[in-house]
């Protein structure tokens, strides 16, 4: 059976839109409540949730479907995607929930799930789901006397907050500094700020008032506009820029410059190794990553480990080979000595211990390499795998792989989560670059687009 509803990152679509309906919600709850009503004990789930109109809905038919195959239902309301999953181990539950379409608009929305361990579940788990979710066992419904009860919990972020600020190195202090941090009127918007200004820092937070609508719009780690302004007007140290879920992070420079993933992962990498606390010999990270990171990487003795577009397939590979560090160009940093999955506060304090220790502005600290010129551009199509295997398209990817040689890389490849194909190549020279894409996303076949 092939997969029609999970994608990269579990389940994703326009709320009140097939597959993110309500029914279809309180099917998959259903079934993962199926899948993982294991042993004799009293199951539970934990449910959280980001800023989004649609989240109300989403949560209570989610709520339904688990309590009708007899989970007990722990309500966290907005709070992270890692705190979702740091809960779901710290409090013993069966499964954990996070209903969220991460950095998308509010017209979307979407179902994470966690193993009872907090990391997302594999590929044949999400299948055993999506079965149950269309042909789902009636016999195997709860009776009258075994249905579960749901429980909203009063204040859940505490524990998780705490668990942030043991990530940090011990003794770290951001006293002095001046941190604009952008949580993106979303899931991070209380947690974040009080982080922060609990070690010190001086905090001037935006995009902290969600009204389901704006989450994401015009701020957070995909728009960083007006973060990088506030910067300077404020003449801050920092800027921090989260995304809906808070899963992923991307800084701003004193000077207004945008620092991605990929030298966070560069500069934390280096740290971690003089301190030797580097595991697996090198970092995982995804075919999106730059070049220069492979080189930084190179020129250290360790290695790059590149994998499919995911922070899923990253952790996967990282616990294959046992490395501690990986993540994504986007800002999923993952650092599996703290957290099971991506967390942009985390990796943010890591960041900023960084900094603390060079002793350097960050615009110094956090430019561990001169990237190589890299495009990415993004086509709509109604059917991306139609479109990639048009004769006219794979002729133009032949072509350009040709032109760059070994000194560049394209990459072209349909998205998880969106509607789009996403043409990417990079390489020493700019103009080049350039004109390779544009040569790719000219040969898409109009009737896909």
């Amino acid at each position: 059976m092939s997969r029609q509803l999970f994608g990269t990152d579990g389940v994703r679509g326009r709320a009140n839109s097939d597959p993110m309906t309500a029914e279809t919600a309180m099917r998959i709850g259903m079934a993962a409540g199926l899948v993982f009503n294991r042993g004799d004990h009293r199951h539970r789930v934990v449910i959280g949730k980001d800023t989004r109109l649609s989240g109300y809905m989403i949560e209570q038919a989610l709520t339904a479907g688990f309590l009708s195959v007899g989970m007990d239902v722990l309500l966290l309301g907005p709070i992270p995607t890692p705190a979702v999953a740091f809960l779901t181990r710290a409090m013993r539950a069966d499964v954990g929930v996070m209903i969220s379409a991460s950095h998308n608009p509010y017209e979307d929305n979407g179902i994470k799930l966690f193993g009872p361990d907090g990391y997302k579940l594999s590929d044949t788990i999400e299948q055993q789901i999506e079965e149950l979710v269309f042909d789902p066992p009636a016999d195997r419904l709860a009776g009258p006397d075994s249905i579960g009860r749901a429980t909203r919990m009063n204040e859940p972020i505490g524990r998780y907050l705490e668990a942030v600020k043991a990530s940090a190195p011990r003794g770290l202090s951001l006293a002095g500094l001046k941190i604009v941090i952008d949580c993106a009127h979303g899931a991070a918007y209380k947690v974040a700020p009080q982080v922060l200004w609990e070690l010190g820092a001086e905090v001037v937070p935006l995009g902290v008032h969600p009204d389901g609508f704006n989450i994401n719009k015009e701020c957070g780690s995909t728009d960083t506009g007006a973060l990088q302004t506030r910067v300077q007007k404020e003449k801050a140290d920092i800027g921090i820029a989260l995304d809906g879920d808070a899963d992923r992070v991307v800084l701003v420079s004193e000077k207004g410059r945008v620092i991605d993933g990929d030298q966070l992962m560069a500069t934390v990498a280096d740290r971690w190794q003089r301190a030797g606390r580097l595991a697996g010999g090198g970092v995982v990270a995804t075919v999106m990553s730059n070049l220069g990171l492979e080189r930084f990487l190179g020129a250290r003795k360790l290695c790059l480990v590149r994998t499919q577009v995911g922070d899923r397939y990253v952790l996967e590979r990282m616990r294959e080979g046992k490395f501690n560090l990986g993540g994504e160009q986007s800002g999923h940093i993952i650092m599996t000595d703290h957290a099971t999955t991506g967390d942009g506060l985390m990796a943010a304090l890591q960041a900023l211990a960084a900094m603390n220790a060079a002793g350097r502005p960050a615009s110094e600290t956090f430019l561990a390499f001169e990237p190589v010129p890299q495009l990415l551009k993004n086509v709509r199509v109604n059917d991306a795998g139609a479109a990639l295997k048009a004769s006219a398209v794979t002729a133009a990817i032949s072509a350009a792989e040709k032109k760059l040689g070994k000194t560049g890389r394209v990459l072209v490849r349909k998205s998880g989560t969106e509607p789009l194909i996403r043409v990417m190549a990079e390489g020493d020279d700019s103009e080049l670059v350039r004109a390779v894409v544009d040569q790719i996303i000219e040969a898409i076949p109009r009737q896909a687009a």
